[in-house]
């Protein structure tokens, strides 16, 4: 991804002149901001434990604040940004937890750390760094650079900012996505007319052993499918296929007859069912494939990352200019506080109670931490926050926290979780950063006042954490995650996170089973040397197939639309009603998710019996098989309705 010399740019000159004052830092936008930061941090959280995907917040966020000021009273464009600044911080620092905190549960003496005080001390930590190390950066990726990165969700967000001062009804796609989503769930998973899980699973003795297919026909899946689009959701897919339809076959195969245990097993392969096989090898080799991917995501962004930081040592160097009064557009946080709130972030990290990872594993935040934040502003800069690859930085960040640790002779199991909040704590402010980098971008576009904005941010990571480490602790007791366990019969999968607690243990305790690790890596490198995005296709062989499939069918009906578009710029449009529906999907599935869980937790006076349990009728598994159909066609018919959605034609906002 080489970057070439560009022709100079003319003077930007943004929507509100920087010389015109009007309402931006207001109280209504600060609180609007909050509500939505919590309310998509809360979604964010049970789609990131589900899939271990997220998706940008920004657009979603600013079509319902313009909405919302519409029907309460006039704002101004920039009372709308700062909303969608503050409410976007929750979704970054959200992606950022959920794809390492919950790794505490499967290290040794981690459970002691996943508490609600723990949770919001490390998401708040980090993303408080990931805006305070932004800002250094501003002036390099976001001024100097604004002909050449385009930030496509910052960019787009500002043209719907813009868009909105002539009105529109872009929203009311978002609010069909919510009401659609919150009925579907409401018969299938709290009445029970339907399975939610269809599934069918091969005989050990048919041509194709264990093998198995399946699919979780929820909203938020079929939403984040059609986002993400048919490419992307295709690689997945595949890897999905190498795991359950290939591998799984391939090894029961082989060790059907045997009665050996091979390691990392504990039981004979013939005695093992599909989620076994699974959980003791296909995981490593899934480990194995996406820890490759990633790495070879930084690889391949190395030109950019020295080239980001080139440009920002430059601009520090240069400090302020003396005696130069700042326009409004150019105003931000002094240095001075960046360096002085950075200091005592890292203090407070390595000596409050209850964490205390000491100063050495504290620096490590520091270095690791300015250096990932500057890859992810650089990249989502060119590839957007959608596809940022937070989850390569935080493995090739865990990985060097252990080597190190390995090093200077810290390898017991009490080391095992200040190793993984190093990790987390970096992901977090990588997360948040590409998410600030975009609003910045919007901010710059449509002529924010750049201070007024980094405040918001920084409340919004305030109110967000609150709502996220509650969230987590609720979704976590309630499904569980990883395996199954008494009680939780579907788990939420939490990827990333179990991803990162294999990496640390093995790494730390000397028994990764390595084989398996190096057939995995081998794999995606496979798919380097066929052209193809080997850490998509990694995720696709990790995730559970039922998982992964009905992204596939979200990706299909992004397909069928883009084949029946007009023009390449329709097809691939940001602001498409088939995208802001399927934004509502993602939000209004998670959201409901969330209201199951608390309604699964809750157990009326002393009753045993949860409100869940008191209404659901379990209908769907009465039925059997007919349950399974069941489940199947709601699926088709729900596409059917994204489909039509996506098809209709939306002018702009009008």
């Amino acid at each position: 991804m080489q970057e070439t010399e560009k022709d100079p740019i003319p003077e930007h000159k943004p929507y509100i002149a920087a010389s015109e004052f009007i309402p931006e830092f207001t109280p209504k936008a600060i609180i609007l901001g909050a509500i939505f930061g919590i309310i998509f941090g809360a979604a964010s959280v049970y789609l990131g434990l589900k899939v271990g995907l997220t998706v940008s917040a920004s657009i979603p966020i600013a079509v319902l604040a313009i909405s919302i000021f519409k029907k309460i009273g006039k704002a101004t464009i920039l009372e709308s940004n700062i909303v969608q600044t503050i409410g976007s911080a929750g979704e970054s620092v959200a992606a950022g937890v959920v794809f390492t905190i919950p790794a505490l549960l499967f290290l040794a003496g981690g459970i002691d750390y996943f508490q609600y005080f723990q949770i919001f001390v490390l998401a708040f930590a980090g993303g408080i760094l990931g805006v305070l190390f932004m800002v250094p950066l501003r002036k390099s990726l976001i001024v100097k650079e604004h002909g050449n990165l385009p930030y496509p969700e910052g960019t787009a967000c500002a043209d719907v900012l813009i868009a909105g001062e002539t009105g529109g009804k872009l929203a009311e796609k978002v609010y069909y996505g919510l009401g659609i989503a919150f009925l579907y769930k409401l018969f299938m998973s709290i009445i029970g007319l339907w399975k939610d899980v269809p599934a069918y699973v091969f005989d050990k003795t048919s041509v194709m052993p264990n093998a198995s297919i399946s699919a979780e026909t929820t909203p938020e899946l079929l939403g984040v499918g059609y986002i993400i689009g048919p490419k992307i959701a295709g690689v997945m897919m595949a890897g999905a296929v190498l795991s359950y339809l290939v591998l799984v076959p391939l090894i029961s195969f082989i060790g059907g007859n045997s009665t050996m245990i091979i390691a990392p097993g504990d039981i004979p392969i013939g005695k093992m069912n599909p989620d076994d096989i699974r959980s003791f090898y296909i995981k490593y080799i899934g480990a194995g494939a996406v820890t490759f991917g990633g790495i070879m995501t930084l690889i391949k962004t190395l030109p950019t990352i020295v080239s980001a930081f080139k440009d920002s040592f430059k601009d520090l160097r240069k400090g302020k200019e003396a005696g130069v009064e700042k326009l409004r557009t150019q105003r931000e946080l002094p240095i001075s506080y960046v360096l002085i709130g950075s200091l005592i972030l890292v203090l407070f990290i390595a000596f409050i109670p209850k964490i205390e990872v000491g100063i050495l594993p504290a620096i490590m935040i520091v270095i690791f931490g300015f250096f990932f934040v500057t890859v992810s502003s650089r990249i989502v800069g060119i590839i957007g926050s959608s596809s940022n690859p937070i989850s390569g930085m935080t493995i090739a960040t865990i990985m060097a926290t252990c080597l190190i640790f390995v090093a200077i002779g810290w390898t017991g199991d009490a080391k095992q979780p200040i190793a993984l909040i190093v990790g987390s704590i970096v992901c977090i402010a990588s997360a948040n950063a590409g998410a600030t980098s975009q609003d910045l971008k919007t901010g710059y576009i449509v002529g924010a006042t750049p201070i007024k904005q980094q405040l918001g941010l920084l409340i919004g990571v305030f109110v967000s954490t609150i709502a996220i480490g509650f969230t987590l602790k609720l979704l976590v007791d309630t499904y569980g995650i990883g395996v199954k366990t008494p009680g939780h019969d579907h788990p939420l999968g939490a990827p990333q996170a179990i991803l990162m607690s294999t990496i640390i243990k093995g790494l730390l305790s000397h028994k990764l089973p390595w084989s398996l690790v190096i057939i995995g890596m081998g794999v995606s490198a496979v798919m380097e040397l066929c052209g193809i995005s080997s850490l998509a296709f990694a995720v696709g062989a990790y995730l559970p197939f039922s998982t992964t499939s009905p992204i596939f069918v979200g990706g299909i009906v992004k397909w069928i639309i883009e084949k029946r578009a007009k023009s390449k710029a329709e097809a691939e449009s940001e602001l498409g009603p088939g995208a802001l529906f399927s934004s509502g999907l993602i939000a209004g599935g998670a959201l409901t998710g969330i209201a199951i869980a608390a309604l699964y937790a809750i157990k009326p006076g002393k009753s045993d019996i949860s409100i869940l349990q008191m209404i659901n009728t379990g209908i769907a598994d009465k039925l059997g098989t007919t349950g399974d159909i069941l489940g199947i066609v709601a699926f088709v018919v729900l596409a059917i309705v994204l489909w039509y959605f996506a098809s209709r034609k939306t002018k702009e906002l009008a």
